[in-house]
């Protein structure tokens, strides 16, 4: 079969740096390609080239065998590509009809033909199956419906091919299944369909192919049906993953060291299914997964930025509720960010005022950190964690990566902390930050703190932790200890359906 979009050799960079390097697309009619990656993979850029949002930097594109350059979304869909993304750009103030048709209403002397326009919605609502009035506003439903009156105004619009990032993100099984139904239907249409997903079990589903990237770089394309689940995961993360062992360090943990902290059916509709965690002092316990298995959604449930709405928290034998990151503070938990940038540092304040920031917060905003006492822990921690440039009133936003990173870990040090949860903490830092971290942790757990470690790096994974928890489709499918902990392991429990669990 003929390829409806095809893309050769297509690059990418954004100041100097090459996000896309050299990047093959096949893409048929009457198909649904699921397009895969872990973070940074270059998913997101790629799309945008092929839908107008970017322009790509060498490389050629050809829709329906004619060479194409869109220079815009709304000329890639006059070409005959759409894209829906994750958060539903309609306008949430118009009715369903008029987000439909907005700016190519029906128009007769220049007056919009309502009339007309309800009549045509309602017979494109009830092409899709979506049970919707169309003089209601958009607001009136549901995350779902919203998603597929975007699905079929894009489709109404370009008709060829079309793109979707994350469109089950924020649905529920149910949802789901109602939204396979409508791409299953363009598919025996004809449609050419792209979904960007980070669910394995959907693509099982779902996908007729799947294409994977990493590292800006193309490294499989293979029909669904031909590609074990296992297979699928190990191209997602690297060949050479699945054959390392790592070398571990013993775990210096008593097996009869009661917990000291214990989740019980914990979980959160929309985004972890329960689970059970126990975590003593003086272990690490490693969370494994693919990229939106629900590792990061597990930290912040721990950390009470999310509330739980099912299961029981105890700390020390005693119940505990969770119901912001201040009460599980006042627990004496910790927790470092995946993105630092965002949600860690505070880049304006001083590396000083960023390493008191908690400490701060645990004793209320009404009672300040003595300057003096906030000296000193800086230059306790700046000393300790080699922080460089060791200068406390440097606004940190000026500190690298690494550095930046162990400014957050002095932070937390510095509340003295029972429980440290650590999202990623060694993405995007340099070499030596990297060792300096990974030695840190098998300090901190050495001298009996209880740390959570979530990590896409399986070695490192494999090196330090206790136990390891894998998660797959946001449900926690297998717990490793002991000699069970390798690599290959790891990647065969990333594999199992979540709903294994």
């Amino acid at each position: 079969m003929d390829a409806v979009l095809t893309a050769r050799g297509i690059d990418k960079a954004f100041f100097g740096v090459k996000v896309l390097d050299g990047v093959d697309f096949d893409l048929h009619g009457g198909e649904i390609h699921a397009l895969l990656g872990e973070n940074g993979a270059g998913k997101s850029t790629l799309v945008k080239i092929l839908t107008g949002a970017y322009r790509r930097d060498a490389g050629t594109m050809q829709l329906g065998g004619i060479s194409v350059e869109p220079r815009s979304v709304a000329e890639a869909q006059d070409l005959g590509i759409g894209t829906v993304y994750q958060e539903v750009n309609l306008l949430e103030n118009l009715t369903v009809a008029e987000n439909l048709y907005l700016g190519r209403q029906p128009r007769r002397y220049g007056l919009i033909r309502r009339a007309r326009m309800r009549d045509d919605a309602r017979a494109l609502l009830t092409r899709y199956g979506i049970d919707a009035d169309p003089d209601e506003t958009l607001a009136h439903y549901p995350v779902a419906v919203r998603q597929i009156i975007a699905i079929a105004r894009a489709v109404d619009l370009s008709g060829k091919v079309l793109f979707l990032d994350e469109p089950t993100a924020s649905l529920d099984a149910r949802e789901v299944q109602a939204l396979f139904t409508v791409l299953r239907q363009l598919r025996a249409q004809g449609m050419a369909i792209v979904i960007i997903t980070h669910f394995l079990e959907q693509v099982y589903q779902i996908a007729d192919r799947v294409t994977v990237l990493r590292n800006g770089r193309m490294v499989g394309s293979r029909a669904i049906a031909d590609l074990p689940r296992r297979d699928l995961v190990a191209l997602m993360l690297g060949r050479e993953l699945a054959e390392a062992t790592g070398q571990r360090d013993p775990d210096a943990t008593p097996p009869d060291t009661p917990a000291a902290f214990r989740f019980q059916g914990y979980g959160k509709r929309g985004s972890i299914a329960p689970f059970d965690l126990d975590i003593r002092p003086g272990e690490v316990v490693g969370i494994a997964g693919l990229l939106g298995s629900g590792r990061t959604e597990t930290a912040r449930l721990l950390f009470g930025i999310d509330r739980a709405d099912s299961g029981q928290a105890t700390v020390d034998g005693q119940p505990v509720t969770l119901t912001s990151p201040e009460d599980a503070i006042r627990l004496g938990f910790g927790m470092c960010p995946e993105e630092r940038k965002s949600d860690g540092i505070v880049g304006d304040l001083s590396l000083r005022q960023n390493i008191v920031l908690a400490l701060q917060a645990r004793r209320g905003w009404a009672h300040p950190v003595p300057r003096r006492e906030a000296d000193a822990l800086a230059e306790r921690y700046i000393k300790a964690l080699d922080i460089r440039p060791p200068d406390p009133n440097r606004p940190i936003k000026f500190l690298s990566g690494g550095n930046q990173q162990k400014a957050i870990l002095a932070r937390w040090l510095a509340t003295d902390p029972r429980l440290l949860i650590l999202d990623e903490p060694t993405r995007g830092i340099d070499i030596g930050a990297h060792a300096e971290i990974i030695n840190l942790i098998a300090r901190l757990r050495a001298d009996g703190m209880a740390l959570v470690v979530i990590s896409s790096e399986i070695e490192e994974l494999v090196a330090y932790s206790s136990r390891i928890v894998v998660l797959s489709d946001r449900h926690h499918v297998r717990e490793l200890r002991g000699d069970q902990i390798n690599a290959q392991a790891i990647v065969d429990a990333m594999a199992q359906p979540g709903a294994a669990a």
